[in-house]
């Protein structure tokens, strides 16, 4: 039941945020949700769409649909049993200033319309501009915070403890230190489930010597040190502290889903292919190596591509490529064999050892046995992530690597991807693991980039 106390708001939702997330109609509680007819119009124009944002407009109308059979749409149908009224909204008021030629301007009319009847009203919409027109005209505007992280308090995955030289040593000694004895002493936050943490001495804590590394495995109530430190993977060797992690979590079939957070040159996918490769090909504890990436241009876009989907795919897939190369380049010698090595990895691909494959195509199958990176993942939302973790099937490993700096899609920001809430929201489980790499490794140049621009 509604609090007599409490007074209803209206909030006026753009098409951007039902695309976005298409059950953003029912995120509004005992409140009343306004959507704008030309809502309607442009949902329509997007409902042909064989993608994500094609299937989320369908996803609104069927939503719309059953709604209309409780009620009158255009006076408000309660769902939820505590007054909650999705209504759809006929009318708008001109207003000045706005090109009602404009759709986005119409839609925005529509919250203009509430708030000259002194109705509190907020325009909800995950377009900036949009947002910024109508605060302009004095209507509050907010984004979709539903699915909102705080980016800068994100959870990396490890932290650093100050402790007495004793605790290092019964670490390398027992192997393990419990969580709830003594030596730990009250941990504020308390550790997540596959939290590392770098024990440094209080004598000495900027002496890398001097310090132990251990990760927090809940069924033992214990931090293990870690046993694999610096073994090549793949013929990959750990550069820092946060790659050490990054390929325990990897190497561990425990851990079924991993997330790797990093700038550029952090090495987060050539990691998670020396990991894949390890695994599926040395180890033979998976059937193949899957890699998806989901189609999203840096830049002006460059157009329809000619020739089949694997034809068209090599060019998005290009950076999966050039790691791959690497891996099966011996770095022992340097000779040129890059025939060779494309050889090598033509023959993985035409066996189906690796897969490479747009996120287009994911939705509807299921993936048992199966070591899956999906790259880029920073340019998801949480729904598309949801609906491509939900793939995965038994004895399957997924493995998330992204920027949350480097966001292609343009409705999205380092608060509100998908690789972002996923970290998030899932690191209470001993399921998943994280890791946010700090240091680019790519090369002296790379870093300086980084670092400067």
């Amino acid at each position: 039941m509604r609090d007599s106390s409490k007074q209803k708001k209206y909030f006026v939702l753009d098409t951007s945020v039902l695309l976005h997330n298409p059950t953003a109609l029912f995120s509004f509680d005992d409140n009343e949700v306004v959507i704008p007819f030309d809502v309607l119009e442009e949902l329509d124009k997007f409902k042909k769409d064989t993608n994500d944002v094609g299937r989320n407009a369908r996803t609104v109308i069927r939503h719309l649909d059953q709604l209309r059979q409780k009620g009158h749409l255009s006076e408000g149908v309660e769902w939820n049993g505590h007054h909650g009224l999705i209504r759809v909204a006929m009318e708008h008021t001109s207003v000045p200033s706005l090109n009602e030629a404009v759709p986005d301007n119409r839609i925005i009319a529509a919250a203009w319309r509430l708030k000259q009847e002194n109705k509190p009203v907020i325009f909800i919409s995950k377009d900036i501009n949009a947002r910024i027109k109508s605060d302009a005209l004095g209507i509050a505007a907010e984004d979709y915070e539903s699915q909102k992280v705080d980016y800068e308090s994100l959870y990396a995955g490890f932290r650093e403890l100050v402790v007495e030289s004793t605790v290092i040593e019964r670490l390398y000694n027992e192997k393990r230190i419990a969580v709830t004895g003594t030596f730990l002493g009250k941990l504020d936050p308390p550790l997540s489930p596959n939290e590392y943490v770098l024990f440094k001495n209080v004598d000495a804590p900027d002496d890398a010597n001097k310090t132990g590394l251990a990760r927090y495995v809940p069924s033992t109530g214990s931090v293990l040190a870690l046993t694999r430190m610096k073994k090549a993977c793949f013929g990959i060797l750990p550069r820092n502290l946060q790659q050490i992690m990054a390929l325990d979590l990897l190497l561990d079939d425990d851990v079924q889903m991993v997330t790797l957070m990093g700038t550029a040159g952090t090495g987060k996918t050539l990691l998670a292919l020396a990991a894949g490769m390890t695994k599926c090909f040395n180890e033979q504890r998976y059937e193949r190596l899957l890699v998806a990436r989901p189609i999203m241009p840096l830049g002006k876009d460059i157009g329809f591509l000619p020739g089949s989907k694997d034809e068209k795919l090599a060019a998005w897939m290009q950076p999966i490529f050039d790691n791959l190369e690497f891996l099966l380049t011996d770095r022992r010698v340097h000779s040129a064999e890059s025939a060779n090595v494309e050889a090598k990895l033509k023959q993985l691909v035409e066996t189906g050892k690796v897969v490479l494959e747009a996120l287009t195509y994911i939705r509807g199958r299921s993936i048992p046995h199966q070591f899956m990176i999906v790259d880029e993942a920073q340019n998801l939302t949480p729904h598309e992530i949801k609906t491509i973790a939900s793939r995965v099937g038994e004895g399957t490993k997924i493995v998330l690597t992204g920027d949350a700096e480097q966001i292609d899609n343009p409705y999205l920001d380092a608060n509100s991807n998908g690789l972002s809430f996923t970290i998030e929201k899932l690191k209470s489980s001993d399921l998943v693991g994280h890791v946010t790499l700090e240091r680019p490794e790519r090369s002296s140049l790379a870093s300086l980039v980084v670092k400067e621009l």
